[in-house]
């Protein structure tokens, strides 16, 4: 049985460190939170509302689905969700529609869903299930959606852990949180240290040593801490590049086995929302669906804020991986000015704000969110376990289906804990 005066350190002040360290706390043990950023938040990032207008988050944005645990932790925040509202619409590279089409193949899509026994790639379920020439727009729409929305490889994606995903054509309900995540973020600080958490920002951990029964965290820039129990909530890659204990490190192998995308992200906020004056009456669009550069786009609707934010996700991001800042903007313009048949010139002259970030040129990132691969399961089962005085957590390791989300990252933080806590 744990003692209450052990001491845990947690590496990384994201969604699962925090919400780790807060359980940890709560129960009276010592806790302290080495992050490697001057801020916490970790892939949750709001930028400055003065900037845009609003809370626009450069990370994380919206809660998918019921999010138990999310939604929770709001009520105790006192913050609300604002439902996402609206019509998706499609740019097919000539004109703007309402995607309301379904596939004609889609009953059959999902008759071989449910006969589904054995996992493979999606690539794979796709050649082998769905190869003929008929079945071209319904490749096509997993595949974009396999990109872009869960940022993954189709030559490598399960197809089992999608499986649920596109059972219910992704309908499940999305909602942003008034004041943005970033409001989520500063609540659980102001509980870790209200509970008497340390939080060290900038401290970036290069190694972790085990001698005898006590363990040491060893800092980047030269300082070390003794403990007797390591959480680390770091984002996947970077499992690689620290210097783990013999065990610890047989562990983190597993997670070669669990993908890991990027994405891009584009937020133009304009002087006014001149799409919402177009002919096609866009009055009501929140997402836009296009095969242009930056490809996905979305609103504030229903509220009218004038901001547009761009998204591309998956492997494809690295054709994009030499552009600084600027010249993301400058594609998201092109891709807007292509889309609704106008110049970048006349864009730029309406823009207020804009901001770009490519997670994976984030050195504490290397990247957005995981993904499952068919042998992710047990790689998961493999990191979760309790075993030795170095655990894993974070979103990747989530067994729902929500994985690759905040809540799938507050989800693991609270799971770590209670196996510390039941000993």
């Amino acid at each position: 049985m744990s003692e209450p005066s052990e001491h845990i350190v947690i590496v990384g002040a994201g969604a699962a460190g925090l919400m780790a360290a807060r359980d940890l706390a709560r129960a009276g043990r010592r806790v302290t939170i080495l992050e490697a950023r001057e801020r916490c938040g970790g892939r949750i990032h709001s930028l400055p509302a003065a900037q845009f207008g609003d809370p626009a988050d450069a990370g994380a944005e919206f809660v998918h689905g019921e999010a138990p645990v999310t939604r929770g932790l709001l009520r105790e925040a006192g913050l609300s969700l604002q439902q996402i509202e609206g019509v998706q619409w499609g740019f097919d590279g000539a004109s703007l529609s309402r995607e309301d089409r379904h596939d004609p193949h889609e009953a059959e899509l999902k008759v071989v869903l449910r006969g589904l026994k054995h996992d493979l790639t999606v690539a794979d379920f796709l050649r082998r299930h769905f190869a003929d020439e008929e079945y071209a727009r319904l490749r096509h729409s997993i595949e974009r959606m396999v990109e872009g929305y869960d940022a993954a490889d189709p030559e490598r994606a399960s197809t089992l852990a999608l499986r649920e995903e596109w059972m219910d054509g992704r309908h499940s309900p999305q909602a942003r949180i008034k004041g943005g995540y970033g409001a989520l973020i500063d609540f659980m600080v102001a509980e870790c240290r209200r509970r008497g958490v340390a939080i060290r920002l900038g401290c970036a951990v290069s190694a972790i040593e085990e001698v005898g029964g006590a363990v040491a965290v060893r800092c980047a820039g030269g300082d070390v801490l003794a403990c007797d129990r390591v959480i680390l909530t770091v984002p996947l890659p970077l499992l690689r590049e620290l210097a783990l204990p013999t065990s610890a490190r047989e562990k983190a192998a597993a997670a070669d086995d669990i993908g890991f995308g990027n994405v891009i992200k584009i937020l133009l906020r304009f002087a006014r929302p001149w799409w919402r004056e177009r002919e096609e009456d866009l009055a009501d669009m929140t997402f836009l669906l296009t095969d242009e550069t930056i490809p996905v786009w979305w609103t504030r609707c229903p509220d009218q804020h004038p901001l547009l934010t761009g998204w591309f996700g998956g492997p494809r991001t690295v054709e994009l991986g030499g552009l600084d800042q600027q010249a993301l903007i400058d594609a998201g313009l092109d891709s807007l000015a292509a889309i609704f048949g106008l110049s970048r010139e006349v864009l730029a002259r309406d823009l207020v704000a804009a901001a770009a970030i490519n997670w994976m040129h984030d050195p504490f990132a290397r990247g957005a969110y995981s993904w499952a691969t068919p042998r992710t399961r047990a790689a998961q089962t493999i990191l979760a376990r309790a075993d030795g005085a170095v655990l894993f957590s974070g979103e990747a390791l989530y067994r729902g289906r929500d994985m690759g989300t905040v809540e799938a990252a507050l989800a693991s933080g609270l799971e770590t804990a209670g196996m510390i806590l039941r000993g």
